[in-house]
């Protein structure tokens, strides 16, 4: 599959969805996926490394999942939280039909599987949570994260999985310069090779963080 098959917005190759169970939100859901986005074979380490290691999140307001892909993210999010509104956001139409697809399947309409444009541009994130594309390049990423990370409420945190292969502290540092005195980052777990990054608004981060384990994530 050409290296690029997840970051375009019409990947090349058939839409053929599969069948696939997962544990999403501590329960097992039948979804679909399919060839042409990332992960398709089911949840990849990255995405359960955040999952097991962030705190619940906010149980209202407007969440993001930043690169939903099928849309396990996104879906927790909105298992979590059924009264909030999760923005499920991706350049790849395959990828936002299969996340539009799971959400309606488990009967989810607090889901907006949309392309990034598509988020009025007045709206600001409770949380943010992302396995973020590191593969689309430093220059690529830097203006992703610049475009989404500041649209965070004040006090509010941003949840980001990369690993340290693929250059987790490095990232780390460059939010650290690019983000002083506007957002705090800090490491908030290494799990199989990966870091849990957080990214907060305003506030001290080192008050306690009340992680939630799901181990079967």
């Amino acid at each position: 599959m050409p290296a690029d098959h997840y970051f375009t917005a019409q990947p090349s190759g058939e839409f053929v969805a599969k069948p696939l169970t997962v544990t999403l939100a501590g329960r097992p859901v039948e979804l679909v996926t399919a060839g042409g986005v990332f992960s398709p074979g089911g949840l990849d380490v990255g995405t359960q490394a955040l999952l097991t290691h962030v705190p619940a999140p906010p149980p209202s307001g407007d969440l993001l999942d930043l690169g939903c892909g099928w849309g396990p993210i996104a879906l927790t999010l909105a298992l979590a939280s059924p009264h909030a509104t999760v923005w499920a956001v991706d350049v790849n139409e395959r990828a936002l039909e299969l996340t539009r697809r799971n959400a309606a399947a488990l009967g989810l309409e607090n889901v907006r599987a949309v392309a990034p444009d598509d988020v009025p541009d007045d709206v600001r994130f409770m949380t943010i949570w992302s396995n973020p594309p590191i593969r689309v390049g430093k220059n690529e990423l830097h203006s992703l994260l610049d475009r989404w990370l500041p649209r965070l409420r004040e006090r509010a945190d941003a949840w980001l999985v990369v690993s340290r292969n693929l250059g987790s502290d490095s990232l780390h540092r460059w939010m650290d310069d690019r983000y002083a005195g506007t957002l705090t980052v800090s490491r908030a777990a290494t799990h199989k090779g990966f870091r849990v990054l957080r990214v907060r608004r305003g506030a001290d981060p080192t008050e306690p963080i009340a992680t939630v384990d799901r181990p079967g994530d």
